[in-house]
């Protein structure tokens, strides 16, 4: 399928252009999750994509899937809600750094814990973006934001690591810059029957990167392919990992999931004489 099927067919053409600033790296881990429908063939009437609020919560409005815009950190309560109902349904959250780790960071680490099968997919831009330039919970020490003038002392989340504790059965990383491998990694996690976490590490040149001199939107993607490294390499020959931010697939583990153990019970229930 080409550019222009792939738009008219998984997008809101009337919702283009889209609001994100220039160069930020949010438009490039949308595209991977439609090319990954796309080469997954998943029928649109059997996918929601349910956002919170934030700058990558803005992605289902140009999305043309059943998509649901929430309330800021609980999109997957929402989503699971929604996969409760109909348990046949692909659920993807899409969500930022924010949005999922702070203010929805309890509905995170219990989605995981109880490996409902929702692919929630973390555009982290290490920033809020939309509401003002302020530091998350995975703003690198140090580094300046609106609220950390003086620069942050707060240590950031491993947001893979900290999925993976939770329970999560899928677990990868990508960039804006390392799109391809985005792609796949979102394909996966979409395969994998429970709760799978993918974070696409964004960029954000508005805020992040002209208050942390980052440079451009060139120079950000640059950092990402001379910074990354796919963490097989890492696992034949440690020393490349040195000082290096790992991507690839990070843990993937399937273990019984979570609406078809709640379908047993009510089953069981039923069997019972239960109404």
């Amino acid at each position: 399928m080409n550019c222009n099927e792939t738009t008219k067919n998984y997008y809101r053409v009337d919702k283009l252009p889209h609001i994100w600033c220039p160069g930020c790296g949010h438009g490039t881990l949308m595209n991977a999750v439609v090319r990954a429908v796309e080469k997954l063939q998943l029928n649109k009437d059997d996918l929601v994509i349910v956002s919170g609020i934030g700058c990558s919560s803005r992605a289902p409005g140009y999305l043309d899937f059943n998509t649901l815009h929430t309330t800021h950190g609980r999109a997957l309560a929402f989503a699971t809600g929604i996969k409760l109902a109909n348990p046949k349904l692909h659920v993807i959250v899409i969500t930022g750094d924010g949005d999922s780790s702070a203010i929805g960071g309890n509905h995170l680490i219990h989605a995981a814990r109880r490996n409902i099968d929702i692919t929630t997919i973390v555009f982290n831009n290490n920033i809020y973006g939309m509401t003002g330039g302020q530091y998350s919970p995975t703003t690198p020490y140090g580094d300046f934001a609106t609220t950390s003038a003086y620069g942050n002392i707060d240590k950031p989340f491993d947001l893979c690591s900290l999925a993976q504790g939770a329970g999560s059965t899928y677990v990868g990383r990508a960039t804006a810059y390392h799109v391809t491998l985005m792609q796949r990694l979102i394909e996966k996690a979409i395969q994998n029957k429970g709760f799978s976490f993918v974070e696409g590490l964004s960029i954000c040149p508005t805020y992040y990167g002209r208050k942390n001199k980052k440079g451009d939107a060139f120079e950000m993607h640059s950092f990402y392919k001379n910074n990354c490294v796919d963490i097989r390499v890492v696992e034949k020959t440690p020393e490349k990992g040195e000082n290096k931010i790992l991507i690839g697939e990070f843990h993937n583990d399937p273990k019984p999931e979570y609406t078809e153990s709640y379908q047993v019970i009510i089953d069981k229930f039923q069997g019972m004489g239960g109404n």
